[in-house]
């Protein structure tokens, strides 16, 4: 049950418990910052005109570079020949 809730999941993106907690905190963090300043923009036009979505972009990039970088280690380990 522990392994369940707190671990599987971390180790299924390569990572720790307390990496996963300090990503997923950091894009959290990211995302109520952005959203806030979505909410300023939308009652003040002049306000944040890009912030919001500069933030989700951004938070993209850095998850498809996360994601490219996975999938060739991956692929790198596949492809590795061993010599006995």
């Amino acid at each position: 049950m522990f392994r369940r809730l707190f671990l599987d999941h971390p180790a299924s993106v390569g990572e720790s418990y307390g990496e996963h907690f300090g990503v997923a905190t950091r894009f959290g963090v990211r995302m109520i910052a952005g959203g806030l300043a979505a909410l300023v923009h939308g009652i003040l036009p002049c306000a944040f005109k890009t912030t919001g979505s500069r933030t989700i972009a951004r938070l993209n990039r850095e998850i498809a570079e996360k994601r490219a970088a996975a999938a060739a280690a991956t692929e790198q380990v596949k492809t590795v020949e061993y010599i006995i």
